[in-house]
């Protein structure tokens, strides 16, 4: 069994934390400067925060100034593009890197694995615990936080007093990719980049949908972990619940406010596909394992054996531009009669 607040999505979540299904993680800071009481400039203010590295606002840039609000509503003003970058979470590396910014990161986490150019990248947040001594020592412009406390409150403010301006990302689903992708093409100064990408993704996301119009819905129940006892599975308001009804399914979710689901819940819902995100981490969930479950044995998805181990997890909790890879993996499981 895999403890889900440990999952290498680092930040969904999923790093692999996915960053939808861990609203509980909380992350320590690390190291903070011993000069940073006396010498280091800024507010708490996303706004009023000035960059660490100036150097990007010596000459004008196209699109520049600007003025950005990001997902937790905070604005943040641009002289200039910024030249370096760290990010907190990578689903917001892959989001940089899909608009032409991956040469500017300079700070990523230890679950950071796409696009594989960014695995040499320095690591300034290991086992989800953010060490802000090397933030700062990256020297960035511009830090990408990720949001609902998946980079705590707490953070942020220490990251802006000393200095740094960050930006967070919190994408909820689809739709909020597309505006995450284009706020950070905004910033990066690449919207060109940012609106393909966007085109690209819708474009294949109608594929997927047309392809399943009409289907049956079967109800599919995702699993992210069996931990001590206690199953973890996508919120029912979460990116995967709104991955899985994209994909042609019906999903089985617990309380909105929870990514914990009660057996009894879970019975009462009785899927009819199961699908195992965790097995993608966990090689010996199987068919036969989820069977030997106890309770677990009246499911329908148990009796008929439609219980899927899934390889694709990593893009299905991270929210990012490869989020569509997640949605035809998991069309193909749903559907595979229709999606190939």
């Amino acid at each position: 069994m895999s403890n889900p607040r440990v999952k290498g999505h680092g930040i969904t979540m999923a790093h692999r934390l996915p960053p939808l299904l861990r609203s509980s993680l909380c992350l320590a800071v690390v190291g903070l400067l011993a000069a940073c009481a006396s010498g280091a400039p800024g507010t708490g203010s996303a706004s009023a925060s000035a960059p660490a590295v100036t150097a990007a606002t010596a000459s004008p840039t196209p699109g520049f100034p600007a003025v950005l609000t990001d997902d937790a509503g905070d604005r943040l003003s641009f002289a200039a593009a910024p030249r370096r970058i760290v990010s907190l979470a990578p689903s917001n590396t892959e989001l940089a890197c899909a608009v032409g910014a991956c040469d500017r990161v300079v700070g990523v986490t230890d679950f950071d694995d796409f696009p594989p150019q960014v695995k040499t990248i320095p690591k300034v947040v290991v086992q989800a615990v953010v060490d802000v001594e090397k933030v700062a020592a990256a020297r960035p412009d511009l830090v990408l936080a990720a949001g609902n406390g998946l980079t705590p409150v707490a953070v942020i403010g220490q990251i802006r007093r000393l200095g740094m301006r960050v930006l967070t990302l919190y994408p909820r689903d689809l739709g909020g990719v597309y505006a995450d992708l284009r706020l950070v093409g905004r910033a990066v100064g690449r919207m060109d980049l940012a609106e393909a990408r966007v085109r690209e993704m819708t474009a294949r996301v109608k594929q997927v949908t047309d392809a399943v119009a009409g289907a049956p819905r079967p109800r599919t129940f995702y699993e992210v972990s069996v931990y001590q006892g206690t199953i973890y599975t996508a919120g029912r308001d979460s990116f995967i619940a709104s991955l899985i009804s994209l994909a042609g399914g019906q999903p089985v979710t617990g309380d909105p406010r929870s990514t914990a689901i009660q057996l009894e819940d879970l019975v009462k819902a009785d899927p009819e596909l199961i699908i195992l995100g965790d097995a993608s981490y966990d090689r010996s969930l199987t068919v036969a394992s989820v069977g030997r479950r106890p309770g677990w044995e009246s499911l329908s998805a148990v009796r008929t054996g439609w219980v899927v181990p899934f390889d694709a997890d990593n893009v299905v909790t991270r929210p990012g531009p490869r989020v569509v890879d997640g949605l035809f993996a998991l069309a193909r499981v749903i559907h595979p009669d229709r999606v190939h």
